[in-house]
């Protein structure tokens, strides 16, 4: 009987990057920031939704499909297959790179990423519009059920999961290079999609049911099939080829978009996105075990902030909230709206690092808060007169959450030069070790400007 010798485990070397709030914690310097230390930087979710800011060397770019490791040259960039791929604006992001001295050969895609449609955007610009017009005719605006438009991108991300589940009609990027496989799926496709969006229009009412044109596929198939042609080195297997590098001992940091308060499962739902969005999306969306991580960092803003609809215990509607907005450049990434802004909700924080099971914080934007008298932190809710520490992932039922605040003197001073933690001012340091405390994980990097060099290695 012959026996194979049994291959040697792989150590765990590499890192997973996820969002601890709503979004826009600033992942994107972090993934830039540690892309240095790695080989490859991987995608696993998400879609054109989701918008990671870089600022290098005084030039700042703005990713919304690549990854931001991209940015570093030599580095392998993936996409990987539970990233949903509008390939228009993918090519225009490339073609943007390009034009600004960005070499781009590095990235990959998924061969099964699936594709978002022009049908895609227009079913998540319709389903929008139809639930906004149910808000208006619900005296209590939708907020009892959770109910009414979520304030989606309009990017056609939901739609596109959705799709990916349906399976019969779902175009993924190999398609692209196929061109029979693909043209038999957007037929079937717009023979659905035509039937229920013309409806859809028809319910709006208006300038939307007298504009809409039924989808041609042979014209959106040609499109793809161009766009394909575009792509065509770049689209490959890449579940094999990142196991591929883990066994040439290559360290892979994987970059999270959106963040773990939107997660379709453990986020504030329905006020959420359509992906996985923490470190457990990484498996289904890459086909790589978590059990290659070495750490699992979390990233947090100093506050909070989100986009869109739902429930936001410590949003702030007064001059504090419109300073915090201004200093920080509150304004999304992908769509520009300017971001609700709110006191920082360590509840939110210390659940989200629970069901990450974080390994270290990265802090960003404590320099926003500079100039505050007083800081406040929401350290628990009150829900129907009861009071809790542990946080709601539930739209309707985080509505009803008022928060319980510990207040701290603030600090005043330019941290724009600083670069250790015993060089920041006594509140600063007296803020940031509350943080670690209340959540029971050390920081790791603390942000105190947009810039790559901006950050204090905490060694945590």
């Amino acid at each position: 009987m012959n026996h194979r010798t049994p291959k040697t485990a792989q150590p765990p070397h590499s890192t997973a990057i996820i969002g601890l709030q709503w979004g826009d914690e600033g992942k994107g310097k972090a993934v830039d920031r540690l892309a240095a230390d790695h080989d490859v930087v991987v995608r696993f979710n998400g879609g054109a939704n989701a918008g990671h800011s870089v600022v290098v060397g005084g030039t700042r770019f703005a990713l919304h499909l690549i990854p931001s490791g991209i940015l570093h040259q030599g580095k392998l960039a993936v996409i990987g297959n539970g990233v949903v791929v509008d390939t228009e604006k993918l090519l225009q992001e490339l073609e943007g790179l390009e034009g600004r001295g960005v070499k781009t050969g590095g990235l990959v895609l998924s061969d099964r990423a699936h594709i978002v449609a022009p049908y895609h955007k227009m079913e998540d610009s319709l389903r929008e519009e139809l639930l906004r017009a149910s808000i208006a005719g619900d005296s209590s605006g939708g907020a009892a059920s959770g109910g009414g438009d979520i304030g989606t991108t309009k990017r056609g991300i939901g739609p596109a999961y959705a799709e990916k589940i349906h399976r019969s009609t779902a175009v993924r990027a190999g398609d692209l290079l196929r061109p029979e496989v693909l043209r038999e799926k957007v037929s079937r496709a717009c023979m659905f999609k035509n039937s229920q969006l013309s409806g859809m229009a028809e319910r709006v009412g208006g300038a939307t049911a007298r504009d809409f044109v039924p989808f041609d596929p042979e014209k959106i198939s040609r499109d793809l099939l161009e766009h394909g042609e575009k792509l065509r080195a770049r689209i490959q297997d890449t579940t094999y080829l990142l196991h591929d590098l883990l066994s040439q001992g290559k360290r892979i940091l994987f970059e999270g978009a959106n963040a773990t308060l939107l997660d379709v499962d453990h986020g504030t739902f329905p006020f959420v996105t359509s992906s996985s969005t923490t470190v457990h999306g990484i498996g289904p969306g890459t086909g790589v075990s978590e059990r290659c991580l070495s750490s699992v960092l979390g990233v947090m803003k100093a506050y909070t902030t989100r986009v869109g609809r739902g429930p936001m215990p410590t949003e702030l509607f007064d001059d504090i909230g419109n300073r915090i907005r201004e200093r920080g450049r509150e304004y999304g990434t992908t769509t520009g709206r300017p971001r609700r802004v709110g006191w920082l909700d360590l509840v939110a924080v210390k659940y989200a690092a629970m069901v990450n099971g974080i390994t270290g914080i990265v802090l960003t934007m404590l320099d926003v808060l500079d100039g505050i008298d007083e800081l406040r932190v929401c350290t628990a809710y009150e829900i129907d007169g009861k009071r809790t520490e542990r946080f709601v992932p539930d739209g309707p039922e985080l509505i009803k959450a008022k928060p319980v605040y510990t207040a701290f003197k603030g600090f005043s001073a330019d941290l724009s030069g600083v670069r250790t933690l015993e060089d920041l001012p006594a509140g600063a340091r007296r803020y940031l070790e509350f943080i670690e405390n209340y959540v029971g994980v050390r920081l790791a990097l603390v942000g105190v400007g947009p810039g790559r060099e901006q950050t204090i290695e905490c060694g945590g």
